[in-house]
């Protein structure tokens, strides 16, 4: 169940208090400005008495010039006011805005899997820029204009006090009976302009999903249907919008309605005054000046209330992601990382999400310096394990240690500091070939660079680029083959130099050419480091070390390639579906060639073979 909405006071205290408090000093500079640009429209409404009564009625002409000079005096210094306090308060909101942004983001980016597997990125975005950018632009009208407008309204309210306070008591006599229509069109407004946001972060989904599968969209004919739905989704927006500015629209024409029964009865009351001659045409002309500039500020500020509501919304949802928890955090008190090759142990590990369980009670170890491979079905927890290491995910129960130390006990970023991951969605940053293979790092020279380039073959290819490494890659690096993004992924990884190296299926999306050319850079890649591989293709793991076969979240059987074939079994029976018929030749150095290559998929097989690959790759 959603928590009840947060009041105004609670969000505006959170934004004064994380972001808008240190330019208090700013503010204060621009508030004494606003007081002088919203202090002289009350002069204007003050000099009407003495223009009438003294210029135009009595024809006094030494009062025309201090008149006319103090019109000029007044709008000058309302101008040069306006223009200090309008800069002042557009950098504030500004840095405001980007300082919101940045915190947003280094938030969001430090959450764990399970926070972006609900949240996806087109919600998040819409949130850091549109969510933002709405709330920036109502506190950009409220820093700026109700300040002022508050000050001139104060003052103008005064004047005409000051002149008749009956006058002004019939003018304002409606006010009251506002409170309550206008408090609902706000609570109106807020609703609507809360759907309109959760739309919008809708639509924005919408859209990442589409850009990113624009390749299936098309070889599936989706076209039509994908607009379409866009569609009914930018129909739904448009209605919230529409709604919510009509709840903003109706508070300001409460006040024209309210203001137009005032002057009714001043011109009735008011006007029998001056017949008489009790009042003077200046004083009414001051007057009607004052009461009817404060009308323009009463309504900017009626407006402003309704989209204060709307950013309210905006803000009530960054407030809940900035609020939201951070459950995978480095130990208060870490303890060093391990030194030299670390071997890798889970023991009596547990892990769920829901109701899925994805590991039972796992335990296995990697020993150190060797290549330890993991086959099962899809879904056997494999590329859990692989979170679990690098605590992309804690499980629920068990204890994973890295060189003999609880994952938990080291800090993050030592933690992840040991480990090279190269998976089969090699993806890339819309950067230069070098930015992906750096990552940032300014210590790299081109001559350090160049070894990497040749063990992971990207020299290969580098000639053929248009700007070498300077070469954009494009979105996800498009611009480059599922070959060519590998090796630039493995020579992240021989960048990195860490002890332990992660393969997921790193190979399980090329073609043969390129697979050849990547698993040597790979092979090269795992020398001399603990390695654990993920692989559905057994001719890339017969040479490991050991190779452990999960199902279900927990390991069934372990050994070497020969042992597992030996005892049969899951591998075993796997084996012989990939390579029926096919025999194996172990070298003196524990390579293996594999002779000869798996017949045609049309090729007829027994039912027994058909079962297992059901159980395996479902």
């Amino acid at each position: 169940m959603s928590s009840p909405p947060k009041s105004s006071r609670e969000l505006l205290g959170w934004l004064w208090r994380n972001y808008l408090h240190q330019h208090t000093g700013t503010m204060a500079i621009a508030m004494v400005f606003m007081l002088v640009e919203g202090s002289m429209i009350g002069a204007v409404s003050y000099m009407m008495q003495p223009m009438f009564d003294e210029v135009l009625v009595a024809g006094n002409t030494s009062a025309l010039k201090w008149v006319s000079i103090a019109f000029l005096l007044i709008f000058s210094m309302r101008g040069v006011a306006g223009v200090v306090q309008k800069v002042l308060l557009a950098r504030v909101s500004q840095l405001t805005a980007a300082s919101l942004r940045i915190d947003l983001l280094n938030r969001m980016i430090r959450q764990d899997t399970s926070f972006h597997q609900t949240h996806p990125p087109g919600f998040l975005i819409q949130r850091i820029q549109g969510d933002v950018g709405a709330v920036n632009d109502v506190w950009r009208g409220i820093i700026t204009g109700a300040g002022r407008d508050a000050i001139s309204l104060i003052i103008l309210i005064g004047v005409a006090i000051n002149i008749d306070w009956v006058w002004t008591a019939i003018m304002l006599i409606g006010v009251p009976l506002m409170f309550l229509p206008i408090g609902a069109g706000q609570r109106y407004v807020r609703k609507k302009a809360s759907a309109a946001r959760d739309l919008g972060a809708t639509l924005s989904t919408r859209l990442d999903e589409v850009f990113h599968g624009i390749v299936p969209i098309k070889l599936n004919r989706l076209e039509n249907y994908q607009a379409e739905r866009y569609s009914g989704y930018t129909d739904t927006f448009v209605r919230s919008e529409i709604r919510a500015a009509f709840g903003t629209a109706a508070i300001t024409g409460m006040i024209d309605i309210m203001a137009g029964v005032g002057f009714m009865g001043v011109l009735l009351y008011g006007g029998s005054e001056i017949i008489s001659g009790e009042k003077t045409v200046g004083q009414f002309m001051s007057f009607f000046t004052a009461i009817g500039l404060a009308f323009d500020p009463m309504r900017r500020l009626a407006s402003l209330s309704g989209s204060w509501q709307a950013a309210a919304a905006a803000l009530e949802r960054l407030k809940e992601l900035m609020d939201a928890p951070i459950r995978l955090k480095s130990p208060e008190h870490p303890v060093p990382p391990p030194e030299g090759l670390p071997d890798i142990q889970l023991d009596e590990v547990s892990l769920s999400y829901g109701d899925a369980k994805v590991l039972n009670n796992l335990s296995l170890r990697a020993e150190s310096g060797k290549t330890t491979a993991l086959v099962g079905a899809s879904g056997a927890g494999k590329s859990t394990i692989f979170n679990l290491l690098t605590r992309l995910v804690d499980p629920q129960a068990g204890t994973i240690r890295v060189g003999g130390i609880d994952v938990k006990d080291i800090a993050l970023q030592d933690l992840r500091d040991l480990y090279s991951v190269v998976s089969q969605e090699a993806l890339l940053f819309d950067e230069t070939l070098r930015e992906n293979i750096l990552l940032g790092r300014k210590d790299v020279s081109d001559e350090d660079l160049k070894p990497v380039l040749d063990a992971a073959h990207v020299s290969d290819y580098l000639a053929n680029l248009p700007d070498g490494l300077d070469t954009l890659v494009g979105p996800r690096g498009s611009a480059l083959s599922g070959g060519q993004r590998q090796r630039v992924v493995i020579a992240r990884a021989l960048l990195r130099d860490t002890p332990i190296l992660l393969l997921d299926e790193a190979t399980s999306a090329l073609d043969a050419q390129s697979e050849k050319v990547v698993q040597s850079a790979l092979d090269r890649l795992a020398g001399g480091r603990t390695t654990l591989v993920i692989a559905h293709r057994l001719a890339t793991i017969i040479s490991a070390d050991k190779i452990i076969v999960m199902d279900s979240g927990q390991m069934v059987d372990q050994g070497t390639h020969q042992e597992l074939l030996d005892r049969g079994g899951i591998y075993a029976d796997l084996y012989h579906l990939q390579f029926k018929g096919g025999k194996t030749v172990i070298d003196p150095k524990g390579a293996a060639a594999l002779l000869p290559r798996a017949p045609a998929l049309s090729a007829p097989q027994p039912s027994w073979m058909r079962r297992i690959g059901q159980r395996l790759f479902g």
